[in-house]
């Protein structure tokens, strides 16, 4: 993504995630704040100064930031002079509140003809939810899975301990303006790109859980029962839990010996993955009450040895020590210029021929205000009364 530069509009975590993805990769993003103290995840966690708490260290490393009222003409001015030299613009707020701005598609592509304009919304802009306002949590309840925890669990509903409806959305936006890109560079030509989360999401839900509704008219009902299963989870042995999967014909055949539980065998329940589909409560019971018996260590050597897969349960806290995450780097030290040692996950995905440089810091708020406007043509004293109007900060 060298030499693509990339406005950025967005905040908290959808947007800023996606261009956090495209500045690992190369791409200058410069990120546009409000006044008032810029992206809200500033906020959160804890920090060593005001407005750098962690998820704003991870979610916006290695991009530029500027402050702009877009409510004054000045910094309005100022937004249109940084789009004439830009390839992407990425915003997420509402419709209305977008082309209220006059940063709608049309209006921006007026300014920079061949743009790759990017809004990325709670939901389509052709449903009856258009324009609603959106967090990950109500998204995840909205396409089911709050439904789905409760079902596996036997439980209340639950959302899922991530963000992942942003998240999602996220990796679509990349994908998309990665692909819109390199259109341009055939055609010439840019393009609007809009990403709902809600169509997002469920479209991951109903790929899973469409089921056997995904005939006309259905052969059954929805749900993949195996991933609902109450005892799909990790499982218990004599002196913690192990993570396992025997899932294949060949694997159960090799574990049943393994464990001298030839007669399950024979147990129609277990002759196919059809059929322990079919019986997968049963067939996970059966298999929680041998792991029971032997200690987690044991297991996962035996694992191994008949080539099953399994892995010991991780919290967050271990997952650091883990040592694949240590040999393959997953976590690169960093040193920030004002808040110190950090760690942060690298691009996880490795090339031939191509690694991603070093994890640039994330910016301090409007720190790079004065240095990107004068790039774009503004002289010392039109940034100083910017300045002076509160149009910029910086």
């Amino acid at each position: 993504m060298s030499g693509v530069r990339v406005i950025d509009l967005s905040a908290v975590l959808m947007g800023p995630y996606a261009t956090q993805i495209l500045a690992d990769h190369g791409a200058d993003v410069i990120k546009v704040e409000s006044p008032g103290g810029g992206d809200s995840t500033r906020q959160i966690g804890p920090s060593h100064h005001p407005g750098m708490g962690p998820l704003f260290l991870n979610l916006n490393r290695g991009k530029r930031s500027i402050v702009l009222d877009l409510k004054q003409p000045a910094g309005l001015a100022a937004m249109h002079r940084l789009l004439v030299g830009a390839d992407v613009f990425m915003h997420n707020l509402r419709p209305a509140s977008i082309d209220g701005l006059g940063l709608g598609y049309e209006q921006v592509r007026a300014i920079r003809p061949g743009i790759v304009w990017c809004g990325m919304y709670g939901y389509g802009e052709s449903g009856p939810y258009a324009g609603r306002p959106a967090y990950d949590d109500l998204i995840q309840g909205a396409v089911g899975i709050a439904e789905l925890q409760a079902q596996a669990a036997q439980g209340p509903p639950r959302y899922v301990p991530l963000v992942i409806a942003d998240r999602m959305a996220g990796l679509h936006a990349v994908h998309s303006i990665s692909m819109a890109l390199y259109a341009r560079e055939k055609t010439g030509r840019g393009c609007r790109i809009d990403v709902p989360m809600f169509e997002t999401l469920a479209s991951v839900v109903l790929g899973d859980h469409l089921y056997a509704r995904t005939f006309e008219p259905a052969e059954g009902a929805s749900g993949y029962v195996r991933l609902l299963s109450p005892g799909r989870r990790p499982y218990a042995t004599r002196d913690g839990h192990i993570c396992a999967l025997v899932y294949n014909d060949g694997q159960w055949r090799r574990f049943l010996q393994a464990v001298e539980r030839e007669d399950l065998l024979a147990d129609e329940r277990f002759a196919s993955l059809a059929s322990r589909t079919r019986h997968i409560d049963h067939v996970y019971g059966c298999l929680a009450e041998i792991l029971s018996q032997r200690g987690t260590a044991e297991w996962l050597a035996l694992f191994e040895r008949i080539d099953v897969p399994a892995m010991p349960l991780n919290s967050v806290d271990s997952l650091l020590d883990d040592p694949h995450i240590r040999a393959v780097g997953l976590l690169a030290h960093v040193e920030h210029p004002t808040e110190g040692a950090l760690q942060l996950p690298r691009v996880p995905v490795d090339w031939a021929d191509h690694r991603p440089g070093p994890i640039a810091p994330a910016p301090r708020l409007g720190e790079h205000t004065v240095s990107v406007l004068q790039e774009c043509g503004f002289g010392r004293e039109e940034v100083a009364a910017m300045l002076r109007s509160g149009a910029a900060l910086g």
